[in-house]
């Protein structure tokens, strides 16, 4: 991700501090700010892993479906290539016309498969995400937080306030449950 894209997110963010702060100044000694990296909570919390695992497997499952279709088309392509000097005008246009069908043939199988495997991280994820916000907001709580902000959308953050590890413990605790 480029540093312009994260500009708006790190702008709000920054906004959203600043109010905090200056919005009342006893408030503003009492707010502590924490940052959370989700990719990270997401890739070493069990559950992130067993849904990773899953859709690792079906995208694997689906690359092997398509190889014989690439294969095929490879071939074709290649005939084509060899043989069309040899061959007629006409039927060198039906091997065009067959190969570019298998090409848009394959094309959106693949685009489905893109969907499905989509549908597939909704399905895995959603249920993690939804604990994941409860443990921040336990996590928020118990600790006296009183902003956690995206780790993406902040330019530095000392060690000290990354709650990440902390969110894949409690998340871990709490979906074993």
């Amino acid at each position: 991700m480029n540093v312009l894209s994260r500009i708006p997110v790190f702008f709000i963010a920054s906004l959203f501090v600043a109010a905090s702060f200056l919005a009342d100044g006893v408030y503003a000694a009492d707010t502590t700010v924490a940052v959370l990296d989700m990719q990270k909570v997401l890739t070493a919390s069990e559950a992130g892993k067993v849904a990773q695992e899953a859709m690792e497997q079906k995208m694997v499952e689906l690359q092997e479906k398509f190889k014989k279709e690439e294969d095929t088309l490879l071939a074709l392509q290649e005939e084509i290539e060899k043989k069309s000097s040899v061959w007629s005008e006409e039927k060198t246009q039906d091997k065009a016309i067959e190969f570019q069908k298998k090409r848009r043939d394959l094309r959106t199988k693949q685009e489905d498969a893109n969907i499905e495997l989509k549908q597939l991280q909704e399905k895995q994820l959603g249920p993690i995400i939804k604990e994941l916000e409860k443990v921040v907001d336990k996590v928020a709580k118990e600790k006296g937080y009183t902003i956690i902000l995206p780790k993406a959308a902040v330019v530095y953050a000392a060690d000290s306030v990354d709650i990440s590890d902390e969110v894949t413990k409690a998340l871990n605790e709490m979906t074993k449950k």
